[in-house]
């Protein structure tokens, strides 16, 4: 026996499977499967202590007629026998004493570590196994109760369930993928999970079988990672699994384009699938809840019209969304809106123009003609917040009226704010500022702040995830219900749901429903029956204006012909795109229609 070559081939083995076992704890692989760091390090110390077993026990049984098979089933067995704190140490260390190798004291000294690992390893399988055990009694003692249930503890998972736990003291409450861990990030949000009361499986969302979930009652499934990809494909098998179910909700947290055509596409039987665009949700909310102040805060003109004047800081994700809003909805009577978006990105502009190409074309964007929509849309790229060049951009804005901040962090943008708080100071002017913040504790902490002498910034902190994540605004909102009304005026509920083409257009309109009743515009608040003509007229106008503006930040262009036929939604043309004075009495009764309460 060559102790040497049996304990360089062992210690190989057992060195590889931690190294292994260490890149996939670093990567993302997917929890709840057979590959894990614990049971890779299992698997290498079991193979590397039958690698040390095999030739001993070829010893052992050397005397007797028993074959290579025997021996290797000997040696499992004993293999088996070190994870059950049943070892059979002298028989081992007399064969290994006896070989008169120099090796043998390291060699048993290596072949001892295996044998006190491997119960260890084996107490961690129980212990795991219990807790598993645990979560499913605990799920049966919840059988009759609604399910929520998320496919994985984080941030925002925590919120929501937080917030369902508070309004329903008898729901049942799942996070998925689990694991426990020293990530003090990671242990902290376990524990606060604790304290709602929520049950752990270490399994992913599509091992555990909520199908024998209690039929009459709710099962509402939420796919809520960071990774969008990973949600989009559970959420796929999830419809799979639980399309047959009645009573049955999904939840996909998804802002990329291609969840909403994967999503739509499939056949989603009972289940009600929703896709939650979290950025738009926001910007959504901003309006609906806070956008009358936009126009409270107008400046008087000269004119016929007052004046906005948006300022936006950062066209990532929110500031583009907040960009395409502000375009339709500051579309008001009596109002011309101007919007002046900085952003570091040397092509921000022409960005911007590949996703509203009419938008920003010249024969809209500055223009102001009866019939059409009334903007002024200045983009500046290359402007770095941090620069004198930014700084001398911002003091030319003496009217500006709202200020929004989104450079993708907290410091940033808290920073930032206070920044440009700052600056409008010294050109008297007092615009309303809205910065984005993630945490609630900042947000909180941030509230009413001042400065050293008592003057506050009067800053107005939106987004942290305590407020955007809660059953009111992801399950239950008001405006989603408001959006709902307005569809159900021409559509089918299903339709609805099923394209983001409807629900999109539908709560666009929803908000700026509210917020023309806000500024007053005669005949917002009656029915379309019971509008006098002059009303009428004003609401048909007033509708199509807005209207178009959101269909051109949607990206649509006009198709060059008024006909019906010409319109081709995958190529984002429409027929009506057009001055409000080209419309047929059958379209402007349309806009008449959809735009009253």
């Amino acid at each position: 026996m060559n102790l040497t070559v049996i304990f360089l081939i062992s210690a190989a083995i057992l060195t590889a499977a931690i190294a292994f076992a260490i890149v996939i704890g670093a990567g993302k692989y997917k929890r709840g499967r057979v590959l894990t760091p614990f049971n890779v390090v299992f698997g290498g110390v079991f193979l590397a202590a039958f690698v040390c077993l095999l030739p001993i026990y070829d010893i052992v049984l050397s005397d007797a007629s028993s074959g290579g098979l025997k021996t290797i089933t000997f040696t499992l067995y004993n293999t088996f026998k070190i994870f059950t704190f049943n070892a059979d140490n002298e028989v081992v260390l007399k064969v290994i004493n006896g070989s008169n190798n120099s090796l043998a004291a390291i060699f048993s000294s290596y072949l001892s570590v295996l044998f006190v690992i491997a119960p260890i390893l084996t107490v961690g399988v129980v212990l795991s196994f219990f807790k598993n055990v645990s979560a499913y009694i605990r799920y049966i003692f919840n059988y009759f109760n609604d399910a929520y249930v998320f496919s994985e503890l984080n941030e925002k998972s925590l919120s929501l369930g937080a917030d369902i736990r508070k309004n329903h003291r008898r729901a049942t409450i799942v996070y998925t993928s689990v694991f426990s861990n020293k990530d003090d990030a990671k242990s902290d949000l376990i524990e606060q999970a604790r304290a709602i009361n929520a049950i752990f499986y270490k399994k992913d969302i599509l091992a555990v079988n909520f199908n024998i979930h209690y039929k009459k009652s709710q099962v509402v499934l939420y796919t809520i990672s960071d990774d969008e990809g990973a949600n989009v494909d559970q959420s796929l098998k999830l419809i799979e699994l639980y399309k047959g179910r009645e009573n049955t909700d999904l939840f996909v947290f998804s802002t990329k384009k291609a969840s909403e055509l994967l999503l739509a596409k499939a056949d989603k039987g009972f289940i009600k699938v929703r896709r939650v665009n979290e950025i738009r949700s926001l910007v959504n909310r901003i309006l609906y809840e806070q956008g009358a102040e936009i126009f409270k805060h107008a400046n008087e003109a000269d004119g016929e019209n007052k004046k906005i004047s948006a300022v936006i800081v950062g066209l990532g994700q929110h500031g583009t969304e907040m960009l395409k809003a502000l375009a339709w909805f500051c579309q008001m009577d009596g109002y011309h809106v101007e919007i002046d978006a900085f952003d570091v990105d040397e092509k921000a502009e022409d960005k911007f123009s590949a996703i509203a190409p009419d938008l920003m074309s010249k024969e809209y964007n500055g223009v102001a003609v009866p019939g059409e929509i009334d903007y002024t849309i200045r983009i500046h790229s290359g402007c770095d917040v941090s620069t004198k060049s930014f700084a001398d951009e911002i003091a030319k804005l003496t009217e500006a009226t709202y200020v929004f901040v989104s450079l993708g962090s907290d410091d940033a943008n808290i920073k930032a704010a206070a920044d440009l708080r700052m600056m409008f100071e010294r050109i008297n002017a007092k615009p309303i500022i809205q910065s984005i913040v993630y945490s609630a504790y900042d947000k909180n902490a941030l509230e009413e702040v001042t400065n050293y002498r008592g003057q506050r910034y009067d800053i107005s902190f939106v987004g942290d995830r305590h407020t955007i994540y809660s059953e009111a605004v992801i399950m239950k909102s008001d405006l989603e219900e408001d959006a709902l009304r307005r569809h159900l005026k021409w559509g089918k509920e299903d339709d609805f749901w099923q394209y983001e083409y409807n629900y999109n257009s539908s709560v666009a309109s929803a908000i700026h429903m509210r917020a023309r009743i806000a500024c007053g515009i005669p005949g917002a608040e009656k029915k379309e029956a019971d509008l006098t003509d002059e009303e009428r007229d004003i609401i048909q106008r007033l509708e199509h204006r807005r209207w178009n503006a959101y269909m051109r930040s949607e990206g649509y262009i006009y198709s060059k012909s008024r006909d019906k036929s010409s319109r081709n939604d995958l190529a984002k043309m429409h027929n009506d795109l057009v001055n409000f004075s080209l419309l047929n009495e059958q379209d402007a009764k349309k806009d008449s229609s959809v735009g009253t309460v």
